[in-house]
């Protein structure tokens, strides 16, 4: 059982939906087969009764093929089949013949449970193979045209048999009622399955564009920085190689100065760069919210990175980042809480999130484990590192939940010494400690 549901969660929510419709269609030539074919053997001789079922299961088998590979051509990956719906068009109306000669003509009468039984095979092939061939257009007049024109059919098809005419008008009503409810299910079933897939990619454009702009302004800081300082390097460098072919003694004054622009544009370029690695951990928590509810996953954010220092919210910041990207990017998630919690000393944050398939747990990425500078977890890890910091991360609860786990600690101040020594209201004072007078 373990292993079905594991096949379920790793499948993306588009996905899923297309294995949903495309089961839904094989469970409609089940339904055929069950309610169309097995009415024959009450009421018909045991011999015509066993070639009517298996012309019955024929013609819900080739419903079904013909339904697969249709849905294959309405995502794209396979060509219009046009051979299968003629062919399935073709079955439709020679089991329909078969069952309305069956119900009784002029030359060959019938008694009423033989009749029941073939205006019921009549009415549910035609049903389930108008249904079926509303797969392979993508026009709404022709799918209507379909509809009416197997109602119409059956009605005029009927007379000749010698049906009279409100039992033909009746039967013509049932196609139309039943064959149009069919024909429209599958419509929507494969307007709801583009649908899905399109809001899929809009998603992933969205990100895509989300990473493109902070792209674009890292680099338009970058040019607002280096733009004008370059500029006045080549004027100088310029302006010292003129005075220097001159034997002027301003070349190295000019020199001098492009060394102390070049100094200065390096310091610059530094300050952009950290300022684009810190994260301020608010704004992450605020923006991981937004991001994640804009794709349709609920999310919680408990807790306040009020106080707390710069080094210690640019790490967890950068967590929090991370986190988001791996909610968006892997499973299928429906909830997401990131909580912080500040208590004895350490920072406590934690993101976990349900749509996530079965695996193995993963080991604790502490701090020392694992190779050098890198990407994903192991890049968070050694941030957390560079301020004392532990991340664990792995499965819980074998549920399809995720947890994220970063555990900082707070660094010693005077300030925060004092106010842990600070008494109670209702307890006496405490005993000053020896490391209290130490400061970080």
């Amino acid at each position: 059982m373990r292993k079905p549901m594991a096949w379920w969660r790793g499948k993306s929510t588009p996905a899923k939906v297309e294995t949903y419709t495309r089961w839904s269609f094989h469970f409609f030539a089940v339904i055929e087969v069950g309610t169309v074919g097995l009415t024959t053997f009450g009421s018909m001789a045991k011999p015509l009764a066993w070639w009517l079922f298996v012309m019955v299961c024929g013609h819900a088998v080739l419903c079904a093929v013909t339904a697969s590979r249709t849905l294959d051509w309405t995502r794209g990956t396979r060509e219009q089949p046009g051979r299968m719906l003629l062919a399935l068009a073709v079955a439709t109306a020679v089991v329909a013949s078969v069952a309305m000669i069956l119900s009784g003509t002029d030359w060959r009468p019938a008694d009423e449970k033989t009749v029941a039984a073939a205006t019921t095979l009549y009415v549910g092939v035609i049903t389930f193979g108008t249904g079926t061939l509303a797969l392979g257009t993508r026009n709404t007049r022709r799918l209507l045209q379909a509809v009416f024109s197997a109602a119409v059919s059956a009605a005029i098809v009927s007379l000749p048999l010698g049906l009279p005419g409100p039992a033909a008008l009746i039967t013509g009503m049932v196609v139309l009622l039943t064959a149009g409810f069919l024909a429209f299910t599958a419509a929507f079933s494969v307007w709801l399955l583009n649908a899905v897939y399109e809001l899929d990619e809009a998603r992933e454009t969205r990100a895509r564009l989300a990473v493109a702009e902070e792209r674009l302004r890292f680099g338009r800081d970058l040019h607002d920085v280096m733009g004008r300082n370059l500029a006045v390097i080549a004027l100088k460098s310029e302006l010292a190689v003129q005075l220097a072919h001159r034997e002027r003694p301003e070349a190295m004054d000019q020199m001098i100065e492009v060394q102390r622009i070049a100094r200065d544009s390096q310091r610059e370029v530094r300050e952009v760069v950290r300022g684009y690695r810190e994260a301020d951990l608010g704004t992450e928590l605020a923006g991981a919210q937004g991001v994640l509810t804009a794709a349709g996953i609920e999310c919680e954010v408990s807790g306040s990175a009020a106080g707390l220092p710069v080094q210690v919210q640019s790490a967890l910041g950068w967590v929090v980042r991370e986190a988001t990207t791996n909610v968006l990017r892997h499973g299928d998630a429906r909830h997401c809480a990131v909580s912080l919690r500040v208590a004895d000393g350490r920072v406590v944050l934690t993101v976990e999130n349900d749509g996530v398939p079965a695996a193995e747990p993963c080991p604790e990425l502490e701090k020392g484990a694992g190779p050098g500078r890198g990407s994903g977890l192991v890049g968070l890890r050694e941030r957390l590192g560079e301020v004392d910091g532990v991340l664990r991360a792995g499965p819980v609860g074998g549920d399809g939940r995720y947890r994220l786990t970063a555990d900082v600690p707070l660094p010693v101040t005077r300030s925060a010494l004092a106010e842990d020594a600070s008494p109670a209201p209702a307890a006496p004072s405490p005993v000053p400690h020896p490391m209290n007078e130490v400061t970080s």
